[in-house]
């Protein structure tokens, strides 16, 4: 077993408080924070033990949206027991049918099951967003899409214009801002390999929910984007825009609604070209560099609407098209 996969010290006691002692501490995964995932099998029971340790992780956003996923139908893994101060949940366990390695193994099922999946946001931006979630707003996005000038550039030796870059989103955020669409509990991380194939399909669409514990109050576009311009798994334009018509057709949009869905798109490619820059050059995970090439062709995809011209104008003038891909590990 890895070094990062050994159980905190404390989990023993702790299952043991909530009667599972001598359950096995299996690893499960780990992800790009500091939070860990075992499984943990006593006889024929199985949970999940999650490790968000404190002071880098705090399980209580978890707790909050999980249960309030859970009271609206949705199916967020229930919570079995819980030690809040040294991090750790004991969490349902939904299996291992994962849609990503399911459309790996079997791609002919990818339209249906990224409908099921649009019809779960449909049904969920139905709702007001939960209460008490922070905002999804203005200095989030600059602070986020900042991320690649803050890490990428330098990695790539370039020197570009951090003052042009942050007016050019003040620029085309506003056409978010401004859009009538409802605010919503926006889950932030809503794609293949966060979302579990559970076999009861009356159930939340038969979805189960995973990795919503950054969930933000915003825009309906944003979900609807880290499903359809995965970063993990090459989702086609065809199917992309299969189900944005779907999602359009499902819920109350305005004449913006594209438009916006662009612009959070291009926002969160950018993000997240800066954050697995950092994974690397800060956190010693190279492995997410094989990404890039993926996250700047969804990028440029979304750079091509015309409400992202500012955008895009600054990326001409300063990351030329050679640099736009993966980096070398060094």
């Amino acid at each position: 077993m890895a070094a990062q996969m050994i159980p905190p010290a404390g989990a023993p006691q702790f299952l043991a408080a909530a009667g599972w002692e001598g359950a096995q501490i299996l690893p499960l995964a780990g992800d790009a924070s500091f939070r860990r995932y075992f499984r943990v099998v006593d006889d024929g029971r199985r949970a999940v033990l999650m490790d968000a340790p404190p002071p880098h992780e705090d399980p209580r956003p978890f707790v909050s949206v999980a249960e309030w996923l859970c009271g609206h139908g949705f199916a967020a893994p229930a919570i079995l027991a819980r030690d809040l101060d040294e991090g750790l949940l004991l969490l349902e366990d939904f299996g291992d049918a994962r849609l990503r390695e399911h459309l790996d193994a079997a791609p002919q099922d990818e339209t249906a099951l990224y409908a099921r999946a649009v019809n779960l946001l449909v049904d969920l931006h139905r709702l007001p967003a939960q209460a008490g979630l922070p905002p999804y707003d203005r200095a989030v996005y600059q602070r986020e899409a900042g991320l690649l000038t803050e890490w990428f550039a330098p990695a790539a030796g370039l020197d570009v214009d951090a003052a042009a870059y942050v007016a050019a989103w003040d620029a085309v955020l506003p056409i978010v801002e401004r859009d009538a669409a409802p605010t919503v509990s926006v889950l932030r991380d809503y794609h293949a390999e966060n979302i579990m194939l559970l076999p009861d399909l009356a159930y939340s669409h038969g979805l189960g929910l995973l990795d919503f514990q950054d969930a933000l109050a915003g825009h309906p576009a944003y979900d609807l984007v880290s499903l359809l311009q995965d970063a993990r798994r090459d989702v086609s334009p065809q199917v992309e825009r299969a189900m944005l018509d779907r999602y359009m057709a499902a819920a109350p949009v305005s004449a913006d609604f594209e438009a916006a869905y662009a612009v959070l798109g291009a926002q969160r490619n950018a993000k997240i070209i800066g954050i697995f820059t950092r994974l690397w050059k800060r956190d010693g995970k190279p492995r997410y560099l094989a990404y890039l090439p993926r996250m700047w062709n969804l990028l440029e995809r979304d750079l091509a609407h015309p409400a992202l011209a500012p955008i895009a104008d600054w990326f001409v003038a300063n990351v030329p098209a050679e640099a736009r891909g993966e980096l070398a590990a060094q």
